[in-house]
C-alpha cells in the first residue's frame, strides 16, 4: 500500500473531526477548513491508489 493512501485517510479523519468540531462550536472557518482537509485526504488517497495500480500493472509485466 502506498503511503499517500495512509496519509490521504489520515487527512481524512482529521478533516472530520475539525468539520465536527466547527458544526459544534458554530465555528464556520473551523468548519471550512475540515472540509478542505477532507477533500485534501481524499485526492492524496485517490493519488496513491493510482500508485499501486500503476505498480501493480509493471509487476505483470
Amino acid at each position: 500500500m502506498d503511503k499517500d493512501r495512509i496519509e490521504g485517510a489520515g487527512k481524512q479523519v482529521k478533516g472530520a473531526i475539525k468539520d465536527a468540531a466547527g458544526k459544534i462550536t458554530g465555528d464556520r472557518t473551523l468548519q471550512a477548513e475540515g472540509k478542505a482537509d477532507k477533500m485534501v485526504g481524499k485526492v492524496q488517497s485517490e493519488v496513491g491508489k493510482a500508485k499501486d495500480a500503476v505498480r501493480d500493472a509493471v509487476r505483470k509485466i
